[in-house]
């Protein structure tokens, strides 16, 4: 079954482009979000779990199924796990065929790439603050408000938000001390 998948986006909010791009390639049913929300991608988690071995899902372009590098990586192995084909239009990109699946072998190589380059870079900052004697992480609170904080919780006489408020200390810090 040929599968098409469309998403709103700045340059086609209304769909049009992507319709008719789809249409020569005769899809038996297309899915259509109607929002570009990241997070609220109905019709495609609907169209995940429709798909079959044997199946080619169709865009217009990547950016109307992935939000990323990554995410698109790692759609495109999920599809090639269970035997089903992509093709974005626009990029002329088929993964059918030896040059579609040459070109997403070397996708997940940059991928790779960009994800060591992060990885050591940030490992390179993070070394590079400690020699300066900075440490990561949310900073500590003063321990004189956690004793006070401590000293109110025992005399019962406050209430859990009174020593927050009094303290800043948050009611999870408290607790945490408290198992401590």
């Amino acid at each position: 079954m040929i599968i098409g998948y469309t998403r709103p986006y700045s340059d086609d909010e209304n769909l049009d482009k992507q319709l008719q791009a789809l249409h020569p390639y005769k899809c038996e049913k297309i899915y259509q979000e109607k929002t570009n929300s990241l997070k609220k991608r109905v019709k495609f988690d609907e169209m995940l779990t429709s798909l079959q071995e044997g199946d080619t899902v169709v865009v217009y372009k990547f950016y109307c199924i992935a939000d990323s590098t990554r995410h698109l990586i790692e759609l495109i192995e999920y599809l090639s796990e269970n035997h089903i084909h992509f093709v974005s239009i626009l990029d002329d990109v088929d993964t059918s065929t030896l040059e579609g699946k040459t070109f997403f072998d070397t996708i997940k190589r940059i991928g790779q790439f960009q994800h060591d380059v992060i990885s050591e870079r940030t490992k390179a900052g993070l070394e590079e603050a400690k020699l300066k004697g900075k440490s990561g992480g949310r900073p500590k609170k003063p321990d004189y408000n956690v004793h006070r904080a401590l000293d109110m919780y025992w005399s019962k006489k406050y209430t859990i938000a009174q020593i927050t408020e009094a303290t800043g200390i948050s009611k999870t810090t408290l607790y945490r001390y408290l198992d401590n």
